[in-house]
């Protein structure tokens, strides 16, 4: 990773942001919520990394109580012992920082410190970067830390928190314990460099999916027209069978060239991805279905493909259209009905 690559990791990524002010401070702080309730902004999960000088990367109520967050954590940096946060509506914190409507969280704020803490950090980026879950299992009460890889001997509470994807916090025999899952982002691989490609890939990029830009064509898949996101020049059933599909992988063909868009769906169709979307009108899927059913495919596998790709929301031009087609992929990568 370059200079340029590592700066914007850590502008985007409080675990990144942590690791990289551990080296520069030798202590900060990481906030993390633990739970909610109501109308909470920030999902469980969510996290914040404070640092001296009152820098901060992250979000724990997108603003509603990160100034009182913050000064705490200058006290648990000081304290070395963690500390569980409440705001909700009986508190006037919580009143004037605008969680009056129901709201409540938990904030879990732990210290770091660079000879303790550098490892834990640098295992959940390599988890990250490699695409590998884990569990991190905190004791509440002291801060004791468990690591668990996938497949391992864990409690079916966090067996099941992994499976799911979903962070909680769990009552244990040693107490509270938060049990976060480090799953793999939502990784987007477009296939087709095309107008709507370049926006579907900044907007994805926003909401920190990996995204990967695949297209045979050359002077399509390029850094002046892609910026920082990857791409690839290559056909999809080399390109695509070289990331590995998996799971937390949304495939979407966008080139309008039948030969290239058949042939990245036939690879997504064959794995076991997240997502599976193509761009057309319903006359040109119907066309494509039977290209694809000639090939080999089931109803059943066909019926995978989302196409019209995108919610229905009446979009218009390539900004709208990246629109709907991000929002549909987030829908079905939460679960949403």
């Amino acid at each position: 990773m370059t200079v340029a690559e590592s700066q914007k990791a850590v502008a985007r990524d409080p675990i990144a942001a942590a690791r990289s002010w551990l080296d520069e401070h030798g202590r900060v702080a990481l906030a993390t919520v633990v739970s909610t309730w109501g109308s909470a902004p920030v999902p469980v999960g969510g996290q914040l990394a404070v640092a001296p000088g009152e820098r901060f990367e992250g979000s724990v109520s997108g603003g509603c109580v990160e100034v009182d967050v913050i000064d705490e954590a200058a006290d648990v940096v000081a304290e070395g012992r963690p500390r569980l946060l409440e705001f909700g509506v009986a508190d006037e914190t919580a009143w004037r920082a605008g969680l009056p409507c129901g709201g409540a969280i938990k904030v879990l704020v732990e210290p770091l410190e660079r000879g303790r803490d550098l490892a834990f950090l640098d295992r959940i980026l390599e988890a990250r970067r490699t695409r590998r879950t884990l569990a991190v299992v905190t004791n509440v009460a002291t801060g004791m830390r468990l690591l668990l890889e996938e497949g391992a001997a864990m409690p079916p509470e966090v067996a099941t928190c992994l499976a799911s994807g979903k962070s909680r916090l769990i009552e244990t025999s040693e107490g509270s314990e938060f049990v976060q899952a480090v799953v793999p982002p939502v990784r987007l691989v477009i296939a087709g460099a095309t107008h709507i490609g370049q926006v579907l890939a900044r907007l994805a990029q926003t909401i920190g999916y990996e995204v990967v830009a695949v297209d045979p064509r050359s002077a399509f898949a390029t850094e002046e027209r892609f910026g920082d996101t990857r791409t690839v020049n290559a056909w999809p059933e080399t390109s695509l069978s070289a990331l590995g599909l998996d799971g937390r992988t949304a495939v979407v063909a966008l080139t309008h060239a039948a030969h290239i868009d058949d042939e990245a769906l036939a690879v997504a169709l064959r794995s076991g991805c997240l997502y599976v979307g193509a761009l057309g009108s319903k006359q040109t899927h119907a066309k494509r279905m039977e290209r694809l059913k000639k090939a080999g495919f089931s109803e059943s596998e066909l019926a995978r493909i989302h196409a019209p790709v995108g919610l229905a929301i009446g979009a218009q031009g390539p900004a709208e259209i990246a629109v709907s087609i991000l929002a549909e992929i987030i829908k079905v990568a939460r679960g949403a009905k």
